[in-house]
């Protein structure tokens, strides 16, 4: 039988219930091994709960005394209840002084009490009972995350002047930095924010044109990490450069929102190659060279492209059909014109890419003859390049993209090569 005797506001505050004729402390904390909350209970005495019930302060502190024996029992521990017990006398019965010294000693849970309105500066000081005067008890927790957020700074040696806290809190960083940001000026004091969007401007000016092409090796929403470094390269330098007084994190913050924001536009719009980007329509235009092409992935997945039922491109439908495909054990795509017997096979674990053209048909039970040449690739965007130009214009047209490697041992002296200089 448990019957609750006393309880507070916040249902987090540990009650004091009397189960089976027993006082006990009951409080909730931490999870079980299915994530359920788990409870945990001890004993406590009649002069104990006296307290409780009278000094918010005193109870809150045991509070967070205890709740570091909970994190001792894991999630299918019990707790020590003896330790738990021993924490009683000192906390709830002593002079201020003696429970001043015992937190000096004992680990506890300082969020907790951050959270219910402890003065930080006293807390710092280890007076922890002359900083539980303006205790409350609502709670509020984003006061104890801003407290653990500037003491991670400041293990780092990173203090933040008032504009370097007004930028984090507009990009919705100054808690957590590995929030994805985002534009939150209500965040800002008002008197900071021209100050703030000073400096948003100075990184909007200096991206300004720049983008973040898709990188279809990765999936369908992956982004070129060459072009996002790119970008953050020239918004840290600009921003560094007009505003020198910024610490780190906050220039960071702003590249990050540039970068995450030019990434969300690339998403948001159609697998797209290069030509079409800048205009040309050259695949649409009648003249067009590639009638029908064949996509296959290194899993025998094939898919025909014809320009007479397409929408799109066939650079465009290829990229779609990397993304759909590529995967850590799938990093081999080929596209092929059946009809000119040539055909370009893209290695991308390697960075390279072999074109293929056909030397001799096969005919009267011999097989046919392939010239295959190697080549080095720089990235995505490289890729992208020498698809749209066989596309256009078939293997002839990569020509002027080499060099081209016949020998296989000369390729795999020029990867080495390469390797080594990265």
């Amino acid at each position: 039988m448990r019957d609750i005797v006393f309880t507070r506001e916040s249902g987090w505050i540990p009650n004091v219930i009397r189960e089976d004729g027993e006082l006990k402390l009951m409080l909730g904390a931490g999870a079980d091994a299915n994530h359920s909350p788990r409870t945990f209970t001890f004993p406590i005495g009649e002069a104990h709960l006296a307290v409780v019930r009278e000094d918010l302060a005193r109870h809150l502190l045991l509070w967070s005394a205890v709740l570091p024996l909970c994190d001792d029992a894991g999630t299918r521990g019990q707790l020590d209840e003896n330790a738990a017990v021993a924490l009683l006398d000192p906390i709830l019965l002593s002079a201020p002084a003696d429970v001043d010294a015992l937190f000096h000693r004992i680990p506890w849970d300082r969020g907790r009490l951050i959270a219910h309105g402890a003065d930080i500066d006293l807390l710092e000081r280890g007076q922890v009972c002359a900083a539980m005067r303006a205790a409350t008890e609502s709670s509020n927790g984003k006061r104890a995350q801003e407290y653990h957020a500037n003491r991670r700074r400041a293990e780092r040696g990173t203090v933040l002047a008032p504009l370097d806290a007004a930028i984090l809190k507009y990009t919705g960083q100054y808690l957590h930095g590995a929030t994805v940001p985002r534009r939150m000026p209500d965040a800002v004091d008002p008197a900071l924010l021209p100050e703030v969007m000073r400096v948003i401007a100075t990184a909007e000016q200096a991206c300004a044109g720049m983008r973040i092409g898709r990188d279809p090796r990765r999936g369908k929403r992956a982004t070129d990490k060459r072009d996002w470094d790119r970008m953050a390269t020239t918004v840290d330098a600009a921003v560094r450069r007009a505003h020198p007084g910024l610490v780190d994190d906050a220039v960071r913050t702003v590249s990050f929102l540039m970068c995450s924001e030019a990434a969300d536009r690339s998403r948001s719009t159609p697998m797209e190659d290069d030509a079409e980007a800048g205009g040309d329509r050259a695949d649409f235009g009648g003249s067009a060279r590639k009638t029908i092409l064949s996509f296959t992935d290194d899993k025998g997945v094939e898919q025909k492209w014809r320009l007479s039922d397409s929408g799109r491109t066939a650079t465009a439908e290829f990229w779609e059909f990397v993304g759909d495909h590529s995967a850590g054990d799938n990093e081999v795509f080929t596209i092929e014109d059946e009809k000119m017997g040539e055909g370009i096979q893209l290695h991308f674990y390697a960075d390279s890419i072999a074109r293929i053209t056909t030397v001799r048909e096969g005919g009267g039970g011999s097989d046919p003859e392939y010239r295959v040449e190697y080549s080095l690739v720089d990235g995505i965007g490289g890729y992208r390049k020498l698809v749209s130009t066989f596309v256009r214009g078939g293997c002839a047209a990569l020509e002027q993209h080499g060099p081209w490697m016949l020998d296989v041992a000369e390729f795999e002296r020029a990867r080495r090569r390469r390797r080594e200089a990265q």
